[in-house]
C-alpha cells in the first residue's frame, strides 16, 4: 500500500476555506440561482451549466436529491411514465419496465446518477444554505435570493441574530417542490398569489406541470412540484417523470430569458 504523503492541519484548513470562499465570491453575482436540490433543480442546473450558463443550487439539506433518494412510502424504488425514461437513458441510469409505459430504476442509483450529471456539467451546490427572502428591483422584479446557513433558522430566535447574505442573479429559479418557498415568499407581500396543490392525479399532474413550467413573475420561475402548489394543479405522487421533463424544459425557458 502506498504511503500518504505529509499535509498539515492548517493546510486542509486553508484549502476548504479558500476554495470555498472563491465558489462563493463567483456567485455572489451570477446569472441563474436555483433554489432546491431536488430532480427538477438538478435536472436544470445540468442543462443550463451544458450550455455555459453559471448556475448555483441553493440546497437546505446537508444531502441533494429530494424525495428522488426514496420513492414513495419510504420505499427506494423510482417509478418513472413514458415519455421520462428516455431522460433516464440521457443520463446512463439502468431501469426496468414494470408494465406498459410504466419503469422502475433504483432511487440512490437514479439520485446519484442526477447529480454527479449536474456537477459534471459545471453546476456548483451550496448546502446546508436556506432560502430566506428575495432580492427585489425596480417594478418588483426578482433580482436575486437571501440566504443563510440551515442550522441557523433551527436557533431560538433570542439567542441568535445572525444575519443572512444576498446572492444577486439575472434569474431565479424556484424549485422548492410543495412548498414553493420563493413563490410564497412574493405572495407573503401582496406580488403575486399562489393557489395551493390541489389532490392527487397522476395522468393529470405531470402534463399540467411541464405545461405550466415557466416564469411566474419576472426574474422568476418555478419548475416541478413548485408548479403545481403555484397554480392549483393535482399533486402527482410517487412518480417523477415530470419533474425531470419540468426541469429540462425549465432550463429552455430560462436560455430564452437570460436572452
Amino acid at each position: 500500500m502506498p504511503t500518504f504523503e505529509k499535509v498539515t492541519e492548517s493546510q486542509v484548513t486553508r484549502a476548504i476555506v479558500s476554495s470555498f470562499a472563491a465558489d462563493l465570491e463567483k456567485f455572489a453575482e451570477g446569472e441563474v440561482v436555483i433554489v432546491g436540490g431536488g430532480p427538477s433543480g438538478l435536472m436544470a442546473a445540468r442543462e443550463l451549466a451544458l450550455k455555459g450558463v453559471r448556475v448555483l443550487i441553493i440546497e437546505r439539506n446537508n444531502y441533494l436529491g429530494g424525495g428522488f433518494w426514496i420513492g414513495g412510502y419510504l420505499m427506494n424504488t423510482i417509478t418513472v411514465r413514458a415519455p421520462a425514461h428516455l431522460i433516464l437513458d440521457e443520463l446512463d441510469v439502468p431501469y426496468k419496465e414494470f408494465s406498459k409505459n410504466l419503469f422502475v430504476t433504483p432511487g440512490p442509483h437514479a439520485c446519484s446518477k442526477l447529480i454527479a450529471a449536474a456537477c459534471d456539467a459545471g453546476a456548483k451546490v451550496l448546502n446546508m444554505t436556506k432560502f430566506d427572502d428575495v432580492v427585489l428591483r425596480e417594478n418588483n422584479r426578482v433580482g436575486g435570493v437571501v440566504v443563510n446557513w440551515t442550522p441557523v433558522s433551527a436557533l431560538p430566535r433570542e439567542i441568535t441574530c445572525v444575519d443572512p447574505i444576498a446572492l444577486e442573479s439575472k434569474l431565479v429559479i424556484d424549485a422548492t417542490g410543495h412548498e414553493a418557498e420563493v413563490v410564497t415568499k412574493l405572495e407573503q407581500r401582496g406580488i403575486l398569489k399562489k393557489v395551493g396543490e390541489g389532490g392527487m392525479w397522476v395522468e393529470k399532474s405531470e402534463d399540467l406541470v411541464v405545461e405550466h413550467t415557466g416564469e411566474v413573475h419576472p426574474g422568476l420561475m418555478a419548475i416541478g412540484m413548485a408548479v403545481s402548489a403555484t397554480y392549483g394543479l393535482p399533486r402527482m405522487g410517487p412518480t417523477f417523470g415530470a419533474m425531470l421533463l419540468s426541469g429540462k424544459k425549465g432550463a429552455e425557458i430560462a436560455l430564452d430569458l437570460l436572452k
